[in-house]
């Protein structure tokens, strides 16, 4: 699991390969990500938007931007944890996400919290660093 904590918002996310979507010889590997987003923080925030930065195996990058999550913007008030689940489909057999999610406070006034970069790997493939 990859965790990391941004003005008192703590994301955590645990990707997982899945065989089962992925097709090898056709170059298509899929992995699906769990991620838990808590409020250890003392106001209610909303998360708004999601900016996803995600690189192959030889460097080519996609970035993904959008309202929400799963077509939702959570409310998280003090203590409030939300849990989602996606994926992301690669050319390559490893990768790396990284990315941010744009949050609102109370007041309205937006910020962004920190996704930490995660490691893509098929179990296939001899293990490499992202």
């Amino acid at each position: 699991m990859y965790s990391q904590t941004t003005r008192d918002i703590e994301v955590t996310v645990k990707p997982f390969y899945l065989d089962d979507q992925s097709s090898p010889g056709d170059n298509h590997f899929v992995w699906a990500y769990r991620v838990r987003i808590v409020n250890k923080g003392s106001h209610t925030v909303q998360l708004m938007r999601r900016h996803w930065v995600i690189t192959d195996a030889i460097g080519r990058v996609q970035e993904v931007k959008g309202p929400g999550v799963v077509g939702e913007q959570p409310v998280l008030r003090p203590g409030d944890a939300y849990e989602y689940t996606s994926g992301t489909p690669l050319p390559t057999p490893s990768g790396i996400m990284v990315g941010t999610y744009e949050m609102e406070d109370e007041d309205g006034s937006p910020f962004d919290i920190a996704i930490p970069a995660f490691s893509l790997d098929s179990p296939h493939e001899k293990p490499r660093l992202n």
